[in-house]
């Protein structure tokens, strides 16, 4: 049995907002009088953070009746039918906490099934609840979790989740998942309302409109409306959690979750807000709280609110303050944003078996200003077509005053153009901040586990092209080499992301895996710094997940590049006048004359024939268009990741198993030694993956 005191457990639950229930009481039939009544607990139930004694259970159950508290009874048992009832106790709700109820169950067996269920005072009960604790730190056992990520109700729909939960039913219990990573966008906090959306669709999406706020804010040149008040925020929780299929997964499964952008804001960074058509920054502390205290309120997370009392989320007092001044690792710091930042603290890091030691990261609180997102660079790209960024621009604005030792160039050229480098006394981009970035390397360095995982919200691989390669008639690429596609994320923060890689080749560190989301796409390959023509040296593998049900590059392309488009080939293709295919999908992964070959042809041989061997090495597998989710079981051996793709989820489906599927590709690794390069090896084992190999 655990051996973790119950005075210890009393003192975690306190900082954690929760009440306490312990286990290993005597074990008899429940006597609650339960009776299940869900319209009076409409966001249902929920569970997560596991260890291997405890774990964190959630629900919420309003009143209208002019109250400002309740009772609610809980109850914990190691059987659907509750004749084994092991842990119970009472937690109190109250308005101040929109009615949320946290409660950590100690005194629990490891690597256990629970079921579980709350109770209000009149006997009326929420739905039934299933978790499960990790297996104990020595458990030599293997692994299974699912990661996922970005979720947008208004345009689409939660199939995948219905898909996760048919297959683990029918699945051999030691090869059930054990938890869901959510690795951000859980809600989107831009929405359109209907006089916003012209014919009520966007790309092949009908908006629906779930989402009112008490109050909000028209933004971007009124495209949408966004949060203003913490009412607002909590207002996409009572909308996203009445969902049915993303109820039913939280009630399976325990949770672990990050937040990214939307949980705060679209653009935002620490507690400023920037929005398209805005000029200027907008500062945003006592939104940034908001988001926070919500956040902090619908996930059963093991995070630590500072000064926070038992039962409400004790937000520090800012003001809305423009933030000038930043410190020499880009935290900007005007108090008010230092505490808005610090009023939840998120990363943490999870322990699963022998196997799993998993590390979050948050990668929006402590990151510096994006170093693209300066207008002095706009005049190099004023008659630019292409929108493509040149690497070795990048390379100068990512490193700022460290590029080449210290010496920055006093121009950032593109072309025949030049500017100001304005980068040239500013420290590098940062995305983790430094205090966290420090957690982080000790944690990894650290770390015990057969597989170091690291969970993050945004993707590590480059986003990379090769415009060298175009026909003029589809026009001159001004760069020297390589191009980006896309900048903001690990895959253009490369000096960071280069101390971080040395770190784990220094340490000698093996079994190191990247899971991250945000990209509306499925990726995999490797971490690796750098590709060639410098040395191609990976330390470890990546994977990027699919977006739920939020629009990706694919579909966006579909419609914005018109037929008439001379760059629309290498984006979308319908060879023969059939169905348009992701040729963006051979233009990341094999370069411009793979994609533009099969725009011609159709002819996928010739297209690979053509391909770029030095474009992508870090590349096996890229779909720009996947929706669905990912899961990844390891052992003392193995890691496999496997892709589930779904169709466009542009419907509900009413399938039990929530519809077909478009493929499921599994990514086979072996754990390699120090020193060693890790070997990926990709079988389709169902469906037609078509362009994304």
């Amino acid at each position: 049995m655990p051996s973790v005191g119950r005075r210890e457990f009393l003192k975690l639950s306190v900082a954690l907002g929760a009440s306490l229930a312990w286990g290993c009481t005597p074990v008899r039939p429940s006597s609650s009088g339960w009776r299940e009544r869900r319209d009076l607990y409409p966001q249902g139930v929920a569970s997560g953070d596991p260890d291997d004694t405890s774990v964190l259970l959630w629900t919420r159950r309003p009143y209208a009746d002019g109250r400002d508290n309740a009772t609610l009874h809980v109850e914990v048992a190691d059987d659907p039918a509750f004749t084994r009832v092991v842990a119970k106790t009472t937690a109190r709700v109250q308005a101040g906490s929109d009615w949320t109820c946290r409660v950590l169950v100690g005194h629990l067996q490891a690597a256990r099934e629970y079921w579980y269920r709350f109770v209000d005072e009149e006997g009326n009960g929420s739905r039934i609840g299933r978790t499960l604790t990790a297996p104990a730190p020595d458990d030599p056992r293997p692994s299974r979790f699912a990661f996922v990520s970005c979720q947008d109700i208004c345009e689409g729909y939660l199939n995948a989740y219905r898909r996760m939960i048919y297959e683990d039913e029918r699945a051999a219990p030691e090869e059930r998942i054990g938890f869901v990573l959510h690795l951000g966008d859980f809600i989107y906090e831009v929405v359109q309302y209907p006089d916003q959306v012209k014919d009520g669709h966007r790309y092949d999406r009908r908006i629906t409109f779930p989402v009112k706020f008490p109050k909000g804010k028209i933004v971007a040149k009124n495209r949408f409306w966004a949060p203003d008040s913490l009412d607002d925020y909590r207002a996409l929780y009572h909308a996203y959690l009445q969902d049915p299929q993303l109820q039913d997964a939280r009630a399976r499964w325990p949770f672990v979750a990050m937040w990214d952008n939307h949980e705060f804001s679209w653009q935002g960074w620490q507690s400023i807000q920037e929005f398209p058509g805005t000029e200027g920054w907008v500062p945003a502390q006592t939104l940034k709280v908001a988001a926070n205290q919500a956040w902090f309120e619908y996930q059963p997370a093991r995070v630590l609110p500072p000064g926070s009392t038992l039962d409400v989320f004790t937000a520090p007092h800012v003001v809305d303050t423009l933030v000038k001044e930043f410190d020499d690792d880009g935290l900007g710091t005007e108090p008010n944003n230092r505490a808005a930042i610090d009023s939840l603290i998120a990363y943490r890091a999870l322990r699963w078996g022998r196997h799993i030691d998993l590390l979050i990261t948050d990668q929006h609180s402590f990151r510096s200003r994006d170093p693209g997102s300066h207008d002095e660079i706009n005049p190099l790209f004023a008659d630019d077509v292409l929108g493509f960024v040149p690497e070795e621009l990048w390379a100068q604005l990512d490193a700022g005053r460290d590029y080449a030792d210290g010496h920055p160039p006093a121009t950032l050229s593109f072309g025949d153009k030049s500017v100001a480098n304005y980068r040239a006394g500013e420290a590098p981009q940062t995305v983790l901040g430094a205090k966290q970035k420090a957690w982080f390397l000790e944690r990894l360095r650290g770390a015990k586990a057969t597989w170091k995982i690291w969970g993050n919200s945004l993707g590590t691989p480059d986003w990379r092209v090769d415009p060298q390669h175009l026909p003029p008639a589809l026009g001159t690429w001004s760069g020297a080499g390589y191009g980006l596609m896309a900048t903001g994320d690990w895959g253009s923060t490369y000096r960071e992301r280069a101390e971080i890689f040395d770190a784990v080749r220094d340490a000698g560190i093996t079994g190191f895996a990247i899971v991250a989301g945000d990209r509306h796409s499925f990726w995999a390959g490797y971490a690796a710094k750098a590709l060639p023509p410098a040395a191609f040296e990976p330390v470890g593998v990546t994977f990027v997940g699919g977006s739920l049900c939020s629009p990706g590059m694919a579909e966006a392309n579909e419609h914005n590049l018109k037929a008439d488009n001379p760059l629309r080939p290498l984006y979308v293709a319908n060879p023969g006048g059939g169905p348009p295919q992701a040729t963006v999908n051979l233009l990341m992964h094999h370069g411009v004359r793979s994609a533009l070959e099969y725009a011609s042809s159709g002819d996928l041989k010739k297209a690979h024939a053509l391909r770029n061997p030095d474009l992508a090495p870090h590349l096996s597998f890229v779909d720009m268009g996947g929706h669905g989710y990912a899961t990844v079981r390891v052992d003392a051996r193995t890691m496999v990741t496997e892709f589930v793709c779904i169709p466009r989820p542009i419907e509900r489906s009413t399938r039990a198993d929530g519809g077909p599927l478009r493929y499921r590709v599994r990514h086979e690794v072996a754990l390699w030694k120090a020193g060693d390069r890790p070997q990926m090896r990709q079988v389709v084992v169902e469906g037609d993956a078509g362009l994304s190999v």
